[in-house]
Formats: C-alpha cells, sequence, structure tokens
C-alpha cells in the first residue's frame, strides 16, 4: 500500500498535516506523530520541512520506475496497487470545522423551559401540597427539583392535572438536561483547560504554545481534574448554607448536600426556607450536572489510559516475519512507512479495513482518469 500525497504543504506540526476522514481520533494522530518519528530521521527541523516531499518522491519513484530485468506491470497489477492506495488528506482547510457551541441558545432554551413550568404550576399551586414559602418561588423550585430528578418530597402534586404535568415536565428536563445542559457543562470546562495548566504549573516557564500543547495531551486529566475541584467547592458551598441558613446540623447539612448531588433526594432533609429555595436553584443545577461530568470525565480518563497502554504495547513490541507478511499490503516484499503507519493503526484499533475501504471509495470517485493521484483536473468535473 502507498501513502499518496499529492501537494506538498508547508506545515507547522506533524498533526496538522494529517487527518484520515474523521476515523482517526486526537490519540490517533499522535500516534501517527509517533510512528513517523520512530522511523525518520532524529533532525526533526529538517525533518519537518521535508518528510512528506521526500517521502512522496520516493514511493513515486518506486510505483512508476521498473525494476532492471523485469517486465513492466500489467494493467491488473496497476489497478490492484491502486485498489490499496490509501488517501490521507493533507489540508487543514479541508476537515469540517467543529460546530461551535452557543451558549446564548442554551442559557434562552433553559430560560424558557423553566419559565413556562414555573408559569404552569404557579396556575396550578393550589394543586401542590407541601412546605410553601412564596408562590413563585416555590414553582420555580420544583420545577428544578422535577427537572433535575432531586424529588425531595417536601412539595408534590396533588391533582390528576399536576401529576400528568409534572410527569410530562419531567421527562422534558430530563432530554434538555442530557442533551443540552451536559454539552454546556463541557464547554465551561474545556474553556477553563488552559487555567488549570497554567495554575499546576505556575513555577515552570512555559509559553502559550507549551499550554496549550499539555492541555491537548493530557486533555482528559485536566477536564477531569477541574470537574473534581468545582464539584468540590459546591459541596462545601452547599454544607455550609444549608448549616448556616438551613439551622441543619453538620452532618445533616453534608448528608442534604450528598442526597441532592447524586438526585437521591430521600426528603427528610430539604431547602425549607424562601432564601433557601432562592439558593438551591442554581445550587441544585450546576451541582447535578457538575457530579455527571465528573463520572463522565473520569470514565473517558480510565479509558484514555487502557488506549495509551495498548498503544504503548504495540509501539514496542518485537516484530515477527508474520507481522511484516500482513504489514505488506501491496505484496512487494517491502514495507514501506506509510504500510508500516497503517498496519500500526489498524492494530491498535484507530482504524479498521471498512473504514479504510470507505475512504479509497471516496477517492476512486474522486480520481476521474483513474491516475492513481488526485489533481486540479480531477476537481473540476
Amino acid at each position: 500500500m502507498r501513502v499518496k500525497i499529492v501537494r506538498t504543504v508547508k506545515i507547522n506540526s506533524f498533526s496538522e498535516g494529517v487527518h484520515l476522514q474523521e476515523q482517526l481520533s486526537q490519540e490517533g494522530l499522535v500516534i501517527y506523530e509517533a510512528l513517523f518519528r520512530k522511523l525518520m530521521d532524529n533532525d526533526e527541523a529538517q525533518a519537518k520541512k521535508s518528510l512528506l516531499s521526500d517521502f512522496n518522491e520516493k514511493n513515486e519513484l518506486q510505483r512508476r520506475r521498473p525494476q532492471r530485468g523485469s517486465p513492466s506491470k500489467s494493467g491488473a497489477e496497476i489497478n490492484r496497487q491502486e485498489k490499496n492506495l490509501v488517501q490521507i488528506p493533507i489540508h487543514p482547510e479541508t476537515i469540517a470545522p467543529k460546530p461551535e457551541f452557543d451558549v446564548k441558545q442554551v442559557l434562552t432554551l433553559l430560560a424558557a423551559y423553566l419559565g413556562g413550568g414555573t408559569l404552569c404550576f404557579f396556575l396550578i399551586r393550589h394543586q401542590i401540597n407541601g412546605i410553601k414559602t412564596n408562590g413563585f418561588l416555590d414553582s420555580l423550585y420544583f420545577c428544578v427539583v422535577t427537572m433535575t430528578t432531586v424529588g425531595y418530597g417536601d412539595l408534590v402534586p396533588s391533582s390528576t392535572l399536576a401529576k400528568l404535568l409534572a410527569c410530562i415536565y419531567v421527562f422534558t428536563g430530563m432530554v434538555l438536561g442530557g442533551l443540552i445542559l451536559g454539552k454546556a457543562a463541557d464547554y465551561i470546562v474545556e474553556k477553563q483547560e488552559i487555567l488549570m495548566v497554567k495554575a499546576i504549573y505556575t513555577s515552570a516557564k512555559f509559553g502559550p504554545e507549551e499550554l496549550v500543547k499539555e492541555a491537548e495531551t493530557h486533555k482528559s486529566k485536566y477536564k477531569f481534574m477541574y470537574a473534581a475541584a468545582v464539584l468540590l467547592v459546591l459541596m462545601i458551598a452547599g454544607t455550609l448554607f444549608l448549616y448556616f441558613i438551613e439551622d441543619l446540623g453538620l452532618v445533616n447539612a453534608f448528608y442534604c448536600v450528598c442526597t441532592t448531588i447524586t438526585t437521591l433526594g430521600y426528603g427528610d432533609e430539604s431547602f425549607s426556607t424562601g432564601i433557601g429555595r432562592t439558593f438551591a436553584v442554581f445550587w441544585i443545577l450546576s451541582s447535578t450536572m457538575c457530579l455527571a461530568q465528573f463520572f463522565l470525565y473520569l470514565a473517558e480518563l480510565y479509558t484514555e489510559d487502557r488506549q495509551k497502554s495498548l498503544a504503548k504495547m504495540v509501539l514496542t513490541r518485537k516484530l515477527s516475519l508474520s507481522d511484516l507478511e500482513e504489514a505488506d499490503l501491496d505484496h512487494d516484499n517491502s514495507v514501506s512507512a506509510a504500510e508500516f503507519v497503517v498496519y500500526k493503526l489498524k492494530e491498535m484499533g484507530k482504524i479498521s479495513q471498512e473504514d479504510i475501504a470507505i475512504v479509497m471509495e471516496s477517492f476512486r470517485k474522486l480520481d476521474i482518469d483513474q491516475s492513481g493521484s488526485l489533481t486540479e483536473a480531477d476537481l473540476r468535473y
């Protein structure tokens, strides 16, 4: 298998020039870079300028120049090589940009959801039993407790209409929380990653580029650390508020915090004052979502560690003759750098044969003149 790169561009890093559709993850790009660094010359500055062009020229000569004393390749053999060709686009601008997260839209949807629910429950407030303070505040508080599935039980619907409305509201709230608020929390955490790295490496003289690289390399770790720090602050704030404002004992206050953020909501301890419920509207939303993100990042960190361990094992293990035979995708009794990279990525589960087949099918459709390479003439059709 040959990697055909039609146009050589100046790149600042290996990862900028490598992207195999959307099948290669960020870890795959890092592994791709590591493989090329291992295979190519240690002169990094020179390699960055000439790696792609030199590699393209050598493979072009080997593919087109017949060996002495050997017959020229038949059309069937050329077609077989073209079928094994893997096209790796190197232009960052060809990659679909990641859609921007619209914070205003999320806040608008959340405000509309809570506002509509508050209005509905305010109109039927006499059909809700429990500990009451202010009609509007109780309705908003009931919306938040229902949406987050905390369900203390200090306010409960008593009529058929109120119960049906609560059923509809809790399901729509779970959808809103899962699809929108989760993304909002993830967006906020990602925005604070650089600040987290700066805080950790305050004594080290890291420039902006080094900080960004560190944050990208250990993305899951810093997201987890930031979520854990925010969760700890929210738990301490909730405990102190319940202790001083709601007059709960320290243990009972901490107990109420734990049952709230985990959405257990036993109901034996809850917010019963007007100022307490005002605080609870914001605190319950943020703390429950923060705990969900905390466990999400924990699972992500564990998965990333396993992937890195697998990648390290694959990269360091000694190759056998059977490995070389399997990596020799074009069956020319030699393994090129491109074949080695693709073989290792497949071995680590980053890509599959089906992924390569899909990309090759797209390449063959674009290659109008069937030359085995893409030119401007092919793109004009």
